[in-house]
């Protein structure tokens, strides 16, 4: 048996990848291959734990550490127990400092940092898309964000913005003579965001949706009809205070997305 060792001072999915790669083109091999994994590895002592393990086993040792001194020290260490390595980073990071004429950081984690942020944004704009125009709002509790309004007063074109942010918005329309959910009034009142325009200025916009329907959507862009659905909003509004609400008249999607986001940081500093 032949047994490789993984050394990371991050993930270590970067040389999994990279020796699955390059095993594929060995397919005749007769040698059954025994692969283990030491991952966040940041001390001397590690290193010498795993080099005396190597040295033992036999193993061969690749990694990829980050850290100039900790490459050092897996080398001279290696040197030592007389075992063999491979330095995926090392050469790679050297060359592109010599291209680029700057100095890596040497900060491990990054890159898994840097993918956790992305599949962070992918949950963050499925669970928008899930949770678009009322759906499924009996499931709130996961809801960073809460957007409540009227129809045309930009809940979806906000939340997909913010979604894009990382952030994980339910947007609920406010229905004349509809209750809220049950979900809305539970959640965290800081979390919930009403977003209001003006009669006249509704009115403007729901009749540029009128002119698109070809008139088919009956009344629904009349100033009357806009001015009831406007004041039965506000009335639900009213209940809880805490509820923020964004004047959208006249303001961009990233405006109101803005105004959103800093509410929500004042609001975690007053919670710290």
């Amino acid at each position: 048996m032949i047994k490789i060792f993984i050394v990371s001072d991050g993930s270590g999915r970067t040389a999994q990848q990279a020796l699955q790669a390059a095993l594929v083109q060995f397919p005749d091999s007769p040698d059954e291959i025994e692969i283990e994994l030491f991952n966040g590895i940041r001390s001397v002592d590690q290193i010498e734990d795993i080099l005396y393990k190597a040295g033992h086993e036999g193993a061969l040792v690749i990694h990829t550490l980050v850290s100039e001194n900790l490459r050092h020290l897996m080398h001279g260490v290696a040197r030592n127990h007389i075992v063999e390595t491979i330095d995926l980073m090392g050469p790679l990071l050297f060359k592109l400092a010599d291209h680029l004429s700057y100095q890596p950081s040497g900060k491990p984690g990054l890159y898994h940092q840097a993918n956790e942020e992305y599949f962070k944004r992918i949950d963050a704009v499925q669970y928008t898309f899930n949770h678009d125009d009322g759906i499924r709002a009996e499931q709130l509790e996961d809801a960073e964000i809460i957007l409540l309004g009227v129809s045309r007063t930009f809940k979806t074109p906000v939340s997909i913005y913010l979604a894009y942010k990382g952030w994980r918005v339910a947007n609920i329309p406010i229905v004349e003579g509809m209750e809220l959910p049950a979900g809305v009034m539970n959640a965290n009142p800081g979390n919930v965001f009403c977003l209001h325009n003006s009669p006249l200025g509704l009115s403007k916009l729901r009749q540029s949706r009128q002119d698109y329907l070809k008139g088919y959507a009956g009344p629904y862009a009349s100033l009357e009809q806009v001015k009831r659905e406007l004041n039965f909003a506000n009335h639900l509004f009213m209940r809880q205070p805490l509820w923020r609400i964004i004047n959208v008249a006249n303001k961009s999607i990233e405006e109101i997305a803005s105004e959103i986001l800093t509410n929500m940081h004042m609001n975690s500093k007053i919670t710290e």
